[in-house]
């Protein structure tokens, strides 16, 4: 094994077999397919096999399981380890474990071996480690967090404060990622964990107005404490509306739906930019027993998106979710009338389950077949998904078969709920070959 080649591949999830189809043969009862697998340099496999064994009380085997994996000091197989190890309450072994790589300079073992301290009484010695680095962002951030613990908030002001009076140069490459603005932010964290709410929001409103991060931070913060008169303020002049969101979550939690919606309508929304905010008002709604205000939500952002894929998908499956199939192809129908009954396949098969609820999976299918995209492997792969979802699983394979090489992961799935688990194996494994072949 090669810590190299294991990274890729548990990466880009090529040339191995997936966490989706290791838990697809759990779930059919195949643990021994998995358990050869692991011992055959699958990834995945061996972390499923080894979490199984950990659950069975065999906590050595499960670790047998992971040995060759750490003996390339592939820092996922580590951190994998060392997490059972904890969860088993094998501390001292957890930390053992992520300390040699620490120790060997691993850049990601720092951070892990301080917050593992601190989950087990060592907070103090985790923050003595971490106060030279507080020019990373990401130690600086497990900096605030084991301060807290180790009851040295004021301490970790103090650094963080120095950091907010740098003035940078050459971001990020002068301060090596710590930006002011971000050291504001998690100077604001300690205040309010110090019950200084004030102070924070003042930090935040500082930087608030260019960072998104901060806005919702100080959203959230707002929340948290209940201020939601400020919040309203806030959200009246944030037009990345994630303050308008956090106003409206806030006012659902304590009952008032009706105020929810209508921070969503006062702030303007639906509108042309902020989609997030619509579809979070559609959902809102659809949670409340209200589906046709939700639809109609959705059907003015589709408006105004002009055909954007994503609004039209959630469109589809309020319509769906309110048995209105109708509904959703008369907006589709329209929408493609404005451009001449064209539509590329991305839109097109938004439309497939709606007819399919409408009118049967065998319509569904026939008019997909229709489209000039209808033999490409994206468009089969919907195909196959239809037919998968009616029960038809034998149809879909014989849809993929033909798209193979680019749908080996998908075609698998549907081969292992046939029972067909050697014929998916195969499938993979010629994919891996073929991957190899041309790297």
């Amino acid at each position: 094994m090669d810590a190299s080649d294991l990274e890729y591949r548990a990466r880009t999830r090529s040339g191995c077999i997936p966490p989706e189809l290791v838990s697809r043969l759990l779930e059919h009862g195949h643990t021994d397919v998995v358990a050869l697998q692991a011992a055959d340099g699958e990834w995945f496999c061996a972390l499923a096999w080894a979490r199984l064994l950990g659950e069975r009380g065999r906590q050595n085997d499960a670790l047998d399981v992971l040995t060759p994996y750490l003996a390339t000091g592939w820092w996922t197989a580590v951190e994998a380890a060392a997490q059972m190890l904890e969860d088993w309450g094998r501390i001292d072994e957890a930390i053992d474990i992520i300390r040699v790589r620490m120790e060997a300079g691993h850049p990601m073992a720092l951070e892990s071996y301080t917050r593992l301290l601190a989950r087990h009484s060592r907070a103090a010695e985790a923050f003595t480690l971490l106060c030279p680095h507080t020019a990373d962002p990401s130690l600086a951030a497990a900096l605030v967090d084991v301060a807290g613990a180790a009851g040295r908030d004021e301490e970790a002001a103090v650094l963080l404060a120095a950091r907010t009076e740098h003035q940078c140069s050459d971001f990020p490459w002068c301060c090596r990622g710590l930006d002011p603005d971000t050291a504001l932010g998690l100077l604001a964290t300690i205040r309010e964990r110090q019950d200084r709410a004030d102070e924070a929001i003042a930090l935040l409103h500082t930087s608030s107005t260019t960072r998104l991060d901060h806005r919702e931070q100080l959203a959230a913060l707002l929340a948290r404490h209940n201020r939601l008169d400020e919040l309203r303020t806030v959200a009246a002049t944030d037009d990345s509306g994630c303050a308008v969101r956090q106003l409206a979550r806030s006012l659902e939690e304590h009952g008032d739906v009706e105020g929810a919606v209508e921070a969503y309508r006062q702030a303007g929304r639906p509108g042309a930019y902020d989609s997030g905010s619509v579809v979070e008002l559609a959902q809102l709604l659809a949670r409340h027993g209200r589906g046709s205000e939700a639809i109609e939500v959705m059907r003015m952002q589709a408006d105004i998106s002009n055909g954007d894929d994503w609004v039209l998908r959630i469109l589809a499956d309020l319509c769906l979710a309110q048995n209105n199939p109708e509904d959703g192809l008369a907006h589709l129908d329209a929408l493609a009338a404005t451009r001449h009954g064209e539509e590329r396949w991305d839109l097109y098969r938004i439309r497939l389950p709606l007819i399919a609820a409408h009118d049967g999976v065998d319509e569904a299918v026939t008019q997909a077949r229709t489209h000039p995209e209808s033999t490409t492997w994206y468009a089969a792969s919907h195909i196959a998904e239809l037919l998968a979802d009616a029960g038809r699983v034998e149809e879909a394979v014989t849809v993929l078969e033909q798209h193979a090489s680019t749908s080996s992961h998908e075609l698998a799935s549907y081969l292992i709920d046939l029972g067909r688990v050697q014929d998916a194996l195969a499938l993979l494994q010629l994919h891996t070959l073929e991957r190899q072949r041309l790297s």
